[in-house]
């Protein structure tokens, strides 16, 4: 994974919390031995990778791979229907 923190341009994020959450964000970053913003960036990038990773990501079977795979080699000829809305204009 690439370091966010190697980057020379910055940005910043504002947000409000409970004190609650505060004081376990500040006890974690001291557990970790970093800032409470280094952990928060840290945490929350790790955390944001995962759900863009997780919506650009298809995982298939071994059997809908090689369905899949078939269907790339050899498609089906267009239906009539497909051919009509294909010379439709946008």
């Amino acid at each position: 994974m690439p370091s966010i923190a190697s980057h020379t341009e910055s940005a910043r994020i504002n947000l409000r919390t409970s004190p609650e959450a505060k004081a376990l964000i500040e006890r974690a970053a001291a557990l970790m031995g970093t800032t409470v913003s280094g952990f928060m960036l840290q945490s929350a990038y790790e955390s944001a990778s995962r759900v863009v990773a997780g919506q650009e990501t298809l995982t298939l079977s071994d059997r809908d791979r090689d369905a899949f795979l078939a269907v790339l080699a050899n498609p089906p000829k267009p239906t009539q229907a497909l051919i009509d809305l294909m010379k439709l204009t946008a």
